[in-house]
């Protein structure tokens, strides 16, 4: 059985990572790694407080086989751009780094569709570098997951995304063949293939929105 390491264990994808790991006998034990105690409590679970300006601190904790990342923020929550920055792209290499110096040989990242290093988006080029920089590490098993709009029960509202999503919706049976990426996925859907990509190891590194869907469905 193996160890699993939840990042943002909290948010849409995230949260349902640890629902569905805890019911999955694959898993003995999981970590996760927040900024305050989570209201999470099962026999499997193991909480470690973290300080994600000195993620060094934790190079033991962050010891196990399969590390899921699932943290992001919104130019909203967070306007200053170095800590965007930080965020978007340096914490998640970071741990990368530190996972593969520790021997984990699998990586999971919620990435986003359309990322692109080159981007001048901030927030999709964010997301594509940070890919970029997980290849270059070559873990042995590793799956971005670029999904589209994330549909589920937020936390906090964002209306822009909600609109957007709305109309999707209306006219996701419109959005075909190279459009169907576009569509609106349900955040446990991503989360389902996440952890099954970790058991099955598909032999694939980057999932688009429609493919995480279709792999959903099995």
């Amino acid at each position: 059985m193996k160890t699993a390491l939840v990042f943002g264990s909290s948010g849409l994808v995230g949260s349902h990572l640890v629902r569905l790991m805890n019911k999955n006998s694959n898993y003995e034990k999981i970590k996760l790694f927040v900024r305050s105690t989570s209201e999470i409590k099962t026999s499997k679970i193991e909480i470690i407080n973290t300080d994600f300006k000195n993620l060094s601190n934790h190079k033991e904790d962050i010891n196990g086989d399969d590390c899921f990342f699932c943290i992001g923020t919104t130019k909203k929550n967070t306007p200053d751009k170095d800590e965007y920055r930080r965020i978007e792209y340096d914490i998640p290499v970071e741990i990368a780094k530190i996972a593969k110096s520790n021997s984990i040989n699998s990586f999971f990242y919620v990435s986003s569709g359309f990322a692109d290093s080159k981007s001048s988006s901030a927030y999709l080029k964010n997301k594509g570098q940070v890919e970029e920089e997980l290849i270059k590490l070559n873990f042995s098993i590793l799956g971005i997951m670029r999904p589209s709009f994330l549909v589920g029960n937020r936390k906090e509202k964002r209306p822009g995304e909600e609109v957007g999503i709305f109309f999707f919706k209306i006219f996701s049976p419109l959005l075909l063949g190279p459009l169907k990426k576009m569509r609106p996925i349900q955040s446990e859907k991503v989360a389902k293939v996440m952890i099954k990509v970790a058991s099955e190891n598909l032999k694939k590194t980057i999932f688009e929105s429609n493919e995480i869907a279709e792999l959903a469905l099995n």
